[in-house]
C-alpha cells in the first residue's frame, strides 16, 4: 500500500514538472517568433530615412557607411545611441524618428542581419 502511495506522488510530481515545463516553454517560443509587423514598418522607417546611405535592402553598396546586417544582438545601445546622436559623417535623428520607428528599424535589421 505504502509503494502505490509512493508511486502516485512521483507521477503527480512528474505532472506537475512537465505541465510547468511545457508553460515555461510556451513564452520562450513566442520571444522567439519575429514581429512581423515590426519588422515591416523598420523596412519602410529604413526606405525613407536610411536607404540613401545604408542601401536598399540594407544591401550596402560600399560606401564609407556601415554595413548595418553586420550588428550582432548585443549592440542594440550601440545602434540607439548612433542612430539618436549621429556618428562620424552620420547624421543625428534625435526628434525626428520616435523610439517606436528606431526600435521597428531594430526589428528590421536583427532579421535580416549576417549573425542571428
Amino acid at each position: 500500500m505504502k509503494d502505490t502511495a509512493v508511486t502516485c506522488r512521483f507521477r503527480l510530481l512528474l505532472c506537475v514538472a512537465a505541465v510547468g515545463g511545457a508553460a515555461l516553454s510556451i513564452p520562450a517560443a513566442l520571444a522567439q517568433e519575429p514581429d512581423k509587423a515590426k519588422i515591416a514598418a523598420g523596412e519602410q522607417t529604413f526606405g525613407d530615412y536610411c536607404a540613401t546611405c545604408h542601401g536598399d535592402n540594407l544591401i550596402n553598396t560600399g560606401q564609407s557607411t556601415f554595413d548595418l546586417r553586420r550588428l550582432k544582438a548585443t549592440d542594440r545601445a550601440r545602434f540607439e545611441n548612433s542612430v539618436t546622436n549621429g556618428k562620424n559623417q552620420m547624421p543625428p535623428w534625435k526628434g525626428v524618428l520616435k523610439p517606436e520607428q528606431i526600435d521597428g528599424l531594430w526589428s528590421y535589421i536583427r532579421a535580416n542581419a549576417f549573425e542571428k
